[in-house]
């Protein structure tokens, strides 16, 4: 049995995050081969992360990044506001969304957790995953992917629970990023009147008619009211009809105009909210 000193625990806690007695015990496990504790250490806190995957991770992060040919979003989740607002569920949620930007792409969370962590080079995002809950004590799991190709940039809010993604046409990516920080402040759901859902228009218009008739209006000027009050709903519902957030004299339509920008799409996000 090979000798198990103090500087060979203190190695494997500093390259595992794990506590001093559980390294000295796979230390002692794996004789003496700090490779072989490594894994011990890994299969063990597998073993118990599995019997508490039900705990409620209502917490969490977004993540953003891009490069300028893409953009993801990704949002991670844990169990409390401490974890959420530090370093190590920031590092893995920038990891996760920069990973999906300029990696492959991935068409589940699965697949993104096996491709490689960009801060730490040899392990892959589903050891970063791992580590976390080794060292932390706490389950995180990976929520909601987004990843847009071409010229897409993302805005998280502060809090690190709001966030959009957008893809553009034109030069202005700083513009872009305002636009998704205007998205995440005034929810719009489409980014034109053409691109509404032709069902909830139409719901729109009938609830509007009813009230117009229970006020008791002639039905000959019906229709045009509701021309009028369609404007409330436009603007609450769609992004070009909106006053821009760092200019409220002017539409969001008439920013991007003046910069020969457009906005093809986005996606909206509050933390755990699909």
């Amino acid at each position: 049995m090979a000798e198990i000193t103090a500087a060979m625990v203190k190695e494997l806690r500093e390259a595992s995050g794990q506590a001093m007695m559980d390294c000295k015990n796979a230390l002692v496990e794996a004789n003496g081969d700090k490779e072989a504790a490594i894994a011990i250490l890994r299969t063990k806190s597998k073993k118990v992360q599995e019997t508490r995957l039900g705990r409620d991770t209502e917490f969490g992060r977004i993540g953003t990044f891009s490069d300028g040919k893409h953009g993801a979003l990704v949002e991670v989740l844990c169990e409390s506001a401490p974890v959420a607002g530090g370093p190590d569920c920031r590092q893995f949620a920038e990891d996760l969304a920069k990973q999906l930007a300029v990696g492959p792409g991935a068409a589940t969370v699965e697949d993104l957790l096996k491709q490689p962590c960009p801060s730490q080079p040899g392990k892959t995002l589903g050891d970063q995953k791992d580590e976390l809950f080794a060292r932390i004590k706490e389950v995180f799991r990976v929520g909601r992917i987004a990843r847009f190709d071409g010229s897409a940039v993302g805005y998280v809010h502060a809090t690190g629970d709001l966030a959009a993604l957008v893809e553009f046409e034109g030069a202005d990516a700083a513009l872009a990023k305002d636009v998704a920080m205007h998205i995440v402040a005034s929810s719009p759901t489409a980014v034109s009147k053409e691109s509404l859902d032709p069902a909830l228009v139409a719901k729109e218009r009938e609830f509007l008619t009813e009230q117009a008739r229970n006020e008791g209006k002639p039905e000959n000027i019906i229709a045009k009211m509701i021309e009028g009050r369609m404007k409330n709903f436009y603007a609450a519902q769609v992004l070009c009809e909106q006053a821009f957030v760092k200019d409220s004299e002017k539409l969001v339509a008439d920013v991007l105009k003046a910069a020969n920008m457009k906005i093809k799409r986005f996606v909206n996000w509050k933390l755990g909210k699909e």
